[in-house]
């Protein structure tokens, strides 16, 4: 069996790329130095794996390559109903959108090689034990939690081809694979670049379609509350006028 990751073509490559450098992030131009992005979908769903996880650098002659992988970067509904990984209540870890730099490095997921946390991050909490995505933007606590990239289901999975095909209990907060063969293409990229530079940490960029159309909707409501606000105080004086 093979991946059936997408290949990124040079436009999409500038494009991720021109969306790092937007934001004043670190895009790394080294030969085989990883750039490991991640895009949230806007109408997300804690039950399938519609998110994407985007890997491009540039080969040994300065030349950008790159592949697209189904993933998950969200908790699944096994956690948002419970209301935390281990303790019930405590709240479901998601990862907010940014850059962490040098945050993951090359260990131990449940007895496989994966991506593991390496230092503290920040990640919002959804403690309403229903079955969405809901949080507040402004809390986030900080801590080391075991947020990995790592795979689902490992071999054949559920359809012969290493899909997984629902998130189930494999996700609570963490950047799934939804397919176990690339998961191991992936794997062979990390470890290439151990290979040339040993085993750094890696940096891992989110951006979240899904809470951008969040802030999108939360300022459209609260420009719309202060127009009707703003008209109702002058039609208010409108009439103290016409009394007069």
């Amino acid at each position: 069996m093979s991946c059936n990751a997408k290949i990124l073509s040079s436009l999409k490559i500038r494009y991720l790329a021109g969306l790092v450098k937007a934001k004043s992030y670190i895009l790394y131009t080294e030969p085989y130095q990883l750039n490991i992005v991640g895009v949230r979908n806007k109408n997300t769903n804690p039950i399938r794996f519609d998110d994407k996880l985007n890997v491009f650098w540039k080969d040994g002659s300065g030349k950008w390559e790159g592949r697209q992988y189904a993933i998950t970067t969200d908790p699944s509904t096994v956690y948002l109903e419970r209301g935390g990984f281990v303790t019930a209540g405590t709240g479901t870890a998601i990862l907010p959108n940014g850059q962490y730099v040098d945050a993951w490095k090359i260990g131990t997921h449940r007895g496989y090689k994966a991506l593991v946390q390496a230092k503290d991050i920040c990640v919002y909490r959804d403690y309403d034990r229903n079955a969405f995505l809901d949080f507040n933007i402004e809390d986030k606590t900080c801590g080391l939690y075991g947020i990995n990239i790592h795979r689902a289901i490992s071999g054949g999975a559920n359809d012969g081809e290493g899909n997984t095909s629902e998130i189930g209990d494999y996700s609570a907060g963490c950047q799934v694979f939804q397919n176990y063969y690339c998961f191991q293409d992936f794997l062979g990229l990390v470890e290439k670049q151990e290979g040339i530079y040993g085993n750094k940490y890696f940096t891992y960029t989110l951006f979240d379609k899904w809470l951008q159309n969040k802030f999108y909707v939360k300022r459209a409501t609260y420009g719309f509350l202060i127009f009707v606000g703003l008209a109702f105080l002058g039609y208010g004086l409108y009439l103290m006028k016409k009394t007069k």
